[in-house]
C-alpha cells in the first residue's frame, strides 16, 4: 500500500463533542478507502504529538477552521509545510468553517471525506508574520467590524430594548464607535499611510503570491497596493485574522509565501479569495 493510501486522521475534540454523528461518517468513509490510523487527542499537546508521529502517513484533520489553523501553524514551526499536504473534513458551526469553505473544502461531510481520498493537492499562499504566526486568509485592522446602523424597519422593537436597558442599567450604555487609527503602513517599503493620517481600517488578503493591501483613510478615497511584505506600526492596535483577534501590538510585519502549503481539494476546485469578512468597507 502506498503512502498516499495511509492516513493519520486526527479528530479535534471540539468536533467530537459538537457533532459525533458527522465524525462517525467521516471515519467510516476514510477507513473504507484507505488505511487510516485514528487519533483522538484531548489537548493541544496531544494533538501536536500525534501530528509529529505521523511518519509517512498523510495528515487528515477532522474539525473546524481553528483546528486547521493549529495544524498549519504546527507544521510551519516544524518547517515541514512544504513536504506534503494536509486534508480537512470540516465539522463545526458554520461560522467556524468560513475559511475552510472559502478555500474550497466541500461543505458536506461525505463529500469532504471523499475529496481526501480522491482529490488533488493545491498549493496555497500563506501570510507569515515576524513572530512566526501564520494567516491562511485575510486580516483586518482594527480587529472588529464597524458597528452597523440600526434598521428603521422595527423602531418599536429597538425602542423597547433601549427602554429595558435604561431600566436595568443606569446610566444607559451607548454603542462604542470604532475610533480612527493613527498607523504607519508600508508595503514593500512604500509608504501608504503615516501616523498623521487618520485611518478607518486596513485590510489585507493574499492573492496569487502577493498581498493585496487596502488602506481606508477617514477623509480620503481608499489606497491600494500589491506587495510581498507589509509592515504596520504605531500606537497599540489589534487585528483579526482567520477568525482570531490578536494584539495589542505596536509593530507587525507580514510576508507572503507563495504556494507555501498544500491542501487536498476536489479535482477542478478553484479556491475563493479568503477575506475573513473583509470585503465591505467600514
Amino acid at each position: 500500500m502506498s503512502a498516499h493510501d495511509q492516513l493519520l486522521v486526527v479528530i479535534d475534540p471540539v468536533a467530537r463533542r459538537s457533532d459525533g454523528e458527522s465524525v462517525r461518517i467521516a471515519k467510516d468513509v476514510l477507513s473504507a478507502g484507505a488505511e487510516a490510523k485514528i487519533c483522538l487527542p484531548d489537548s493541544p499537546e496531544e494533538f501536536a504529538r500525534a501530528l509529529s508521529r505521523r511518519g509517512a502517513r498523510r495528515p487528515v484533520v477532522i474539525g473546524d477552521d481553528r483546528a486547521l489553523l493549529h495544524t498549519v501553524a504546527l507544521l510551519h514551526r516544524e518547517r515541514e509545510l512544504s513536504g506534503g499536504a494536509l486534508s480537512l473534513v470540516p465539522i463545526g458551526h458554520p461560522d467556524a468553517l468560513e475559511v475552510a469553505h472559502a478555500l474550497g473544502v466541500p461543505r458536506s461531510t461525505p463529500a469532504a471525506a471523499r475529496a481526501v481520498l480522491h482529490g488533488t493537492v493545491r498549493r496555497l499562499d500563506l501570510l507569515v508574520d515576524d513572530s512566526d504566526g501564520v494567516v491562511l486568509g485575510g486580516l483586518r485592522i482594527p480587529g472588529i467590524p464597524a458597528v452597523p446602523a440600526l434598521s428603521s424597519a422595527a423602531p418599536s422593537v429597538w425602542g423597547t430594548c433601549r427602554s429595558l436597558v435604561r431600566t436595568l442599567v443606569r446610566p444607559a450604555p451607548t454603542v462604542l464607535a470604532v475610533r480612527a487609527l493613527r498607523l504607519r503602513v508600508e508595503a514593500d517599503g512604500v509608504l501608504l499611510a503615516d501616523v498623521d493620517t487618520l485611518l478607518d481600517s486596513l485590510t489585507v488578503r493574499s492573492v496569487r503570491g502577493a498581498a493585496e493591501v487596502t488602506v481606508h483613510p477617514s477623509a480620503a478615497p481608499p489606497r491600494h497596493a500589491v506587495a510581498r511584505t507589509l509592515t504596520v506600526s504605531g500606537p497599540d492596535f489589534r487585528y483579526r485574522a482567520d477568525g482570531r483577534l490578536t494584539g495589542p501590538v505596536r509593530r507587525r510585519t507580514w510576508t507572503v509565501r507563495a504556494g507555501a502549503w498544500g491542501l487536498t481539494l476536489p479535482r477542478g476546485t478553484v479556491p475563493e479569495s479568503v477575506t475573513d469578512g473583509l470585503g465591505a468597507t467600514p
